[in-house]
């Protein structure tokens, strides 16, 4: 049995339904205001604690950390522009494909796509 944490909820609350996958960085300036007494320890201790436990992702993007609340197989599209990273939805089928020609057992996949987001598109315009 996990202790229950303030602090570990109120990042999870923080991160709930977001798709801007934050930095840890990001979630505690965020945090901080309301919660004065905060420290960027703790914010990392229980990020990776919410990693371990599944509830969930890490992400590394070119040195930076970035956490995903969306722990369902789906893939991510970073921009070269802004940074963005966003979320995909993955085709079933790819993951079928794989099954089709493994004889272990594909759980999920994870894919990585490259290019200029649609706001980045956008400004060009």
């Amino acid at each position: 049995m996990v202790k229950y944490s303030k602090q570990r909820e109120a990042i999870k609350q923080k991160l709930i339904g977001r798709t801007d996958h934050p930095t840890a960085e990001t979630l505690y300036a965020e945090l901080k205001t309301e919660m004065p007494n905060l420290s960027a320890a703790t914010v990392y201790r229980n990020l990776s604690q919410l990693e371990e436990w599944g509830e969930i992702h890490r992400i590394v993007v070119e040195g930076a950390t970035r956490f995903d609340p969306n722990v369902q197989p789906h893939s991510h599209f970073f921009c070269r522009k802004c940074g963005a990273v966003l979320d995909m939805k993955d085709d079933v089928d790819i993951l079928k494909q794989a099954q089709s020609n493994f004889s272990g057992k594909v759980e999920s996949c994870t894919s990585r796509f490259y290019g200029i987001c649609p706001e980045c598109m956008d400004m060009n315009n």
